[in-house]
């Protein structure tokens, strides 16, 4: 389907006085050329005011002309005798002074000269070909030649030189095959190695099509740069694939795969096409319309890829096309289009009477223009038309908008005209350079007040498409106060907000973000969900930006919402919230009592906004208590650990961000101790485990080298609500330093901090040693200082593979320590266990061994014969 509004793409239009009746046309490079009939010459014009530049003879009859503005060279198909030859036209501008020399030569053979080498001689090319040339095509991007031939695809690379000349580098050959109709086969490719993709298009044609209704024209490859790219150097942003029956013209993109974008439909037959960032430009024998053109919307959605999601958006691609006002003319032949010029060519043959009953069928259908151009006294005419700016066009088809919002502000065609706009100013945005600011400005002002017009369509919009408000809106730059008032409702439905609006306010308050709104705007909003949406009414009361409310109005709401929907405990909590900010304790700890510690927690998990607030920047510096939160430390302490543990746990909150929490609290030594441990108790994931045994290991460790207690001081405060609890001063509380979770290296540190002197510390430097394998170390350490421990010490840690240490290090030690000290009990009751233990785990033969030779063997005498008969009876 078309759509057709009546804009007016076109701002004014000029007629070229040309001495001879012109043939052929093409324009580029600030130049309009035309080929004469007659004496077959070639004028060429500057755009505005069309003066005479110069002109010079051809070699033969002009059949075909193109200009290429890499190298700024013409290129001609020829005739002459019968024969037809392939030219090109470079230095052409020297030709100001028609009596200038002209060099002649075949492609690959310099002219020599000092004329020559100075750059001031024109010269004309003769390209040999092998097949007669049917067509010819510059490339935008390089300034190569594809030279289209009966059988096949010849290809000429430019090279650059001082003056500019055409050299064949590599010449690459494609045979096509042509099928019974007319078939566009597209090559694409990197030259001189190869061309990497065939892609071949076949239009879907009905049976019973004359040949005429089937044959292609117009075929435009067209690539589309942004403003940060350079033509000579990128690859173009986009590539698109134009081409046009009479009656039907199919636009492709071929960025990352073939895609028909668009199908024009013509009211009646065409003659030629032009493609351009902005428009399409056709013409028929009697006028020259433009249509709408989609290649912005591919562009932008390259080049930016925060498009479709919640941050911004973009008429898509597929969007059904438009046609402009036409405007009318005599006898059209020809078009073509340089920037904003339209170069027509027209000639005043008689219409027949079935190109007057179409012209006729496409006044109906289009609005025609209010001033129609004649002929003029020789039969033929040259105009120049000139497009309107991209932002002029834009603010007509705004102004034809606001026409589709006072009588039907829901209508589709109110949406497909907005988003036309928009495509209008992406594509002037894509590719508006630095140069030009001011220009940039106006179009980024318009840009955001189209969003804004299309958040409000989508805000009204049916529910396929009423997500799109939220990007739209976010686009615009306006601010929720100001985006509520465009959606109130209309006087004849009091209470019905559209589906897009309330999407957009939703994804609003769900934001983490600085900004307040005002208590007018706050209670504003509550009560549009209060009436379209209740059950969101605890989702919106913990919004940040909904600080300002007023609690004695809400909790009329949310008593409200409670006697229809009864008793649920995150709705419990949102009111004891609001009873909080009025101050009456009794009635918040009244409410919080209402249900069970552990059904309070599953609502934090439910909403985490009621506990923390997150700011609009990174990292956890930015995570801030609520008032609840404050309010609980006091009164709930236990409430508010458990709360913390399970959204930490639910993966709501990071331990750091925790960690700001209790010390944003001020009770970074208290309940940031009990988080710790509640969380370790809880927690399944090894590396939070080994964090927090670590810094657990290190409070202990302060706790118990200080003096005073702190900690007890300042859980003194909290006595009168929170359970009591033990001081963490005796080595049990440091068990978790020897335990498996921690590695013997990791607990090093936290050591050094712990003195020897207590026998707390000397334990724990004992137990760490023992855990780091340093059992000879710990032996002698306990003999040296508590003597009286080495036997529970043995039967404890020199077990399975360390029970040689028995015979190998304790007895030698025993042994030697109370041959010195012979009175010395508690060492004589050690040396008579361990041998013991000796008796039982040795060979008679290994306990002989042990035996000292220093006189004493009679007190080992009876061991010996236990150790002999124990292995007698094994």
């Amino acid at each position: 389907m078309v759509h057709v509004y009546n804009c007016h793409p076109f701002a004014s239009q000029q007629i070229v006085q040309v001495e001879q009746a012109p043939r052929l046309v093409c324009c580029g490079g600030g130049a309009l050329f035309v080929v004469a009939s007659g004496r077959c010459k070639v004028t060429l014009h500057y755009r505005q005011g069309c003066p005479l530049i110069c002109r010079f003879a051809t070699m033969g009859t002009v059949k075909s002309i193109s200009y290429s503005k890499i190298g700024d060279y013409l290129v001609t198909i020829e005739e002459k005798n019968n024969a037809t030859y392939l030219q090109a036209y470079t230095n052409w501008r020297n030709q100001a002074e028609e009596k200038a020399r002209v060099g002649v030569r075949l492609l690959g053979h310099l002219l020599g000269g000092a004329s020559v080498r100075s750059g001031v001689q024109m010269e004309i090319i003769e390209i040999p070909l092998s097949e007669h040339p049917v067509a010819v095509a510059c490339c935008p991007v390089t300034g190569d030649l594809l030279v289209g031939c009966e059988n096949s695809l010849v290809l000429f690379t430019l090279k650059r030189q001082s003056p500019v000349r055409l050299k064949q580098l590599t010449c690459v050959v494609f045979i096509v095959n042509y099928p019974d109709y007319e078939t566009v086969y597209l090559l694409l490719g990197l030259v001189p190695v190869s061309f990497s993709s065939n892609r071949r298009f076949t239009p879907e044609f009905f049976h019973g099509c004359s040949v005429e209704e089937t044959q292609l024209h117009s075929l435009q490859l067209y690539p589309f740069f942004t403003s940060h790219q350079s033509a000579s150097v990128d690859e173009p942003a986009c590539l698109f694939c134009f081409f046009s029956l009479p009656a039907i013209g199919y636009l492709y993109s071929l960025k990352g795969g073939v895609e028909l974008l668009s199908t024009y439909e013509y009211p009646e037959k065409i003659l030629e096409a032009v493609l351009t960032d902005h428009l399409l430009h056709v013409i028929t024998r009697s006028a020259l319309q433009c249509f709408t053109v989609r290649c912005a919307a591919v562009a932008a959605r390259i080049v930016d890829p925060y498009i479709d999601t919640t941050m911004k958006a973009c008429p898509p691609s597929s969007l059904e096309v438009c046609a402009l006002r036409m405007q009318l003319f005599i006898g059209l032949r020809s078009i073509c289009v340089c920037g904003c010029h339209v170069v027509l060519l027209s000639t005043a043959d008689t219409d027949t009477p079935e190109e007057t009953e179409r012209s006729t069928q496409s006044r109906k259908w289009t609005i025609s223009s209010a001033k129609e151009t004649t002929a003029v006294g020789h039969g033929w005419n040259l105009y120049v038309v000139d497009t309107v700016t991209p932002l002029t066009l834009y603010q007509e088809m705004d102004e034809y908008s606001r026409q589709y919002a006072e009588n039907n502000p829901q209508a589709q065609s109110l949406q497909h005209i907005l988003s036309e706009a928009h495509l209008l100013l992406r594509t002037s945005l894509l590719q508006t350079s630095e140069q030009q600011q001011k220009s940039d400005e106006e179009l980024e002002e318009a840009l955001r007040q189209n969003c804004a017009q299309l958040g409000d369509c989508f805000s009204r919009a049916r529910q396929k498409d009423c997500h799109l408000a939220l990007p739209y809106y976010r686009m615009s730059g306006l601010s929720v106060t100001e985006i509520i008032t465009r959606n109130r409702p209309l006087p004849a439905s009091p209470h019905s907000y559209g589906l897009g609006f309330l999407f957009y306010l939703k994804h609003y308050l769900l934001e983490e973000t600085e900004q307040s709104l005002s208590q007018e705007t706050a209670d504003e909003v509550l009560d549009i969900f209060s009436q379209s949406e209740p059950s969101e009414l605890i989702s919106v009361c913990a919004s940040p930006s909904m600080t300002n409310i007023s609690p004695a109005r809400t909790l009329q709401i949310l008593q409200r919402l409670e006697d229809t929907s009864g008793v649920l405990v995150p709705l419990t909590i949102t009111m004891a919230n609001m009873m909080l900010r009025l101050d009456d304790l009794p009635q918040f700890t009244q409410l919080l009592d209402r249900h069970a510690e552990m059904l309070l927690v599953y609502s934090f998990i439910q909403e985490p906004r009621l506990l923390l607030h997150a700011g609009c920047g990174a990292e956890h510096t930015l995570i801030r208590p609520t008032a609840l939160t404050h309010q609980l430390v006091k009164s709930h302490p236990g409430l508010l650990v458990a709360g913390m543990v399970a959204l930490h746990e639910n993966n709501k909150i990071q331990l750091e961000q925790a960690d700001h929490i209790f010390k944003e609290l001020g009770c970074e030594n208290c309940l940031q101790v009990d988080f710790w441990e509640a969380t370790l108790m809880a927690s399944s994931q090894e590396a939070v485990i080994h964090e927090l045994l670590f810094r657990l290991a290190s409070i202990y460790i302060d706790r118990l080298t200080s003096m005073t207690s702190m900690t007890s001081d300042t859980h003194s405060s909290f006595d009168h609500t929170s359970p009591k609890r033990r001081s963490l001063k005796s080595a049990d509380d440091l068990s978790l330093l020897c335990g498996p979770s921690l590695s013997a290296g990791s607990v090093l540190p936290l050591l050094e901090r712990l003195p020897e002197e207590t026998l707390w510390g000397f334990s724990l430097h004992l137990l760490c040693a023992t855990k780091r394998g340093q059992y000879d170390v710990c032996i002698e350490k306990i003999l040296d200082r508590c003597p009286q421990g080495i036997i529970a010490y043995a039967n404890h840690q020199l077990q399975d593979k360390k029970m040689v240490l028995w015979w190998k290090k304790l007895l030698p030690e025993l042994c030697n320590r109370t041959r010195a000290a012979t009175d010395n009990s508690i060492l004589l009751a050690a040396l008579k266990e361990t041998l013991v233990v000796v008796a039982m785990e040795t060979s008679p033969a290994d306990f002989l061994e042990l035996i000292p030779d220093d006189g004493t063997a009679a007190y080992f005498l009876p061991h010996l014969l236990t150790c002999s008969q124990r292995h007698l009876m094994t």
